[in-house]
């Protein structure tokens, strides 16, 4: 049976969460599916959970194990490994309704489309009431990734989650997409990316994606670590986003949307810089947003006057700091 949907599950000590995701990909209403699942060097359970599905359910899980290097890493070894016409990513502690993928999988074919966009539900563990994703009225109809892009980008609703999409695999080895290995907040660069480069692009609202949101404790050396590492991935989306908006030619207003996008990201790096404790972690984090040129791209890239009074404010700040 020839292989129409690759799932790409990258699996990282989520042990208690594993079972359902699985469960739920192996009861998708679907023929011609394989669940690649990468296992990026578990330190938990995980394995082991991979080895007792494996065995339960043979040919159905291809698992690949490797060092640990990330969910960049993780996912670029299932696109290695992929041998389906379109491809979709799945985080290994979410879990999907058994119509999704059907559902996403027959609007792309029927359209011959470079993306499916689709849709999903945070879920809050009980914390809150679940809510859907996107709430607004998208066109279902057929467009151009840059439409899709300037109208969510205009309205505020973009977000760069890449497993609410299913991309047709010629269309990411035809651009040689991958992620960026060690990158946290990976989704950025690709999702706008995707968008700009898809030709035919299609949104169903139906919500059948769950996307935890888990609350995760670190000490505060852990802290300091994680937030310097997504800080340093802020600056480098931003850096990339205005190289995107760069080439866009004549078509200033998406560029202008875009360079919205950049700043209001990398704004939030000064953010997450205060909640650094160390202040040596702290002066280096300043330094580097110098040294890789963060300021000077939010200051070309930035419109109200709003965001250039942060901007210079922060600036001076870390000259306080070297």
């Amino acid at each position: 049976m020839a292989v129409t949907l690759s799932l790409i599950v990258p699996v990282y000590n989520v042990a208690p969460y594993l079972a359902q995701c699985l469960d739920s990909l192996l009861a998708q209403d679907l023929d011609g599916v394989e669940i690649i699942v990468v296992d990026d060097g578990a330190t938990d359970e995980c394995p082991a959970i991979l080895a007792s599905y494996q065995e339960a359910h043979p040919g159905a899980l291809t698992v690949i194990r490797q060092p640990n290097a990330g969910l960049s890493a993780a996912r670029n070894t299932g696109l290695d490994k992929a041998s389906g016409q379109y491809v979709a990513f799945v985080d290994s502690d979410d879990w999907i309704e058994p119509s999704y993928y059907r559902r996403l999988l027959e609007l792309a074919i029927s359209q011959d489309l470079d993306m499916a966009h689709g849709n999903a539900i945070f879920h809050f563990e009980g914390r809150r009431e679940d809510q859907p994703i996107y709430q607004d009225a998208l066109s279902t109809e057929m467009m151009h990734g840059r439409e899709v892009l300037r109208k969510r980008l205009a309205e505020r609703t973009f977000l760069h989650m890449v497993w609410m999409h299913l991309y047709r695999r010629e269309f990411i080895e035809m651009h040689g997409m991958r992620f960026i290995p060690g990158r946290i907040h990976e989704d950025v660069l690709w999702t706008t990316q995707a968008f700009l480069l898809a030709r035919r692009v299609a949104y169903d609202p139906a919500q059948g994606y769950f996307y935890r949101q888990r609350i995760r404790r670190y000490s505060q050396a852990a802290s300091d670590a994680r937030f310097a590492t997504i800080i340093d991935s802020s600056i480098r989306n931003a850096l990339g986003l205005a190289e995107m908006a760069d080439g866009l030619g004549e078509d200033a207003e998406l560029a202008g949307l875009i360079r919205w996008q950049l700043v209001d990201g990398g704004l939030s790096v000064f953010h997450k810089l205060r909640k650094i404790a160390d202040p040596e972690i702290r002066r280096q984090v300043h330094r580097q947003c110098r040294e890789l040129g963060l300021y000077s791209t939010l200051w070309r890239s930035a419109t109200l006057f709003s965001q250039r009074r942060r901007i210079a404010r922060n600036w001076l700040q870390g000259l306080f700091r070297r």
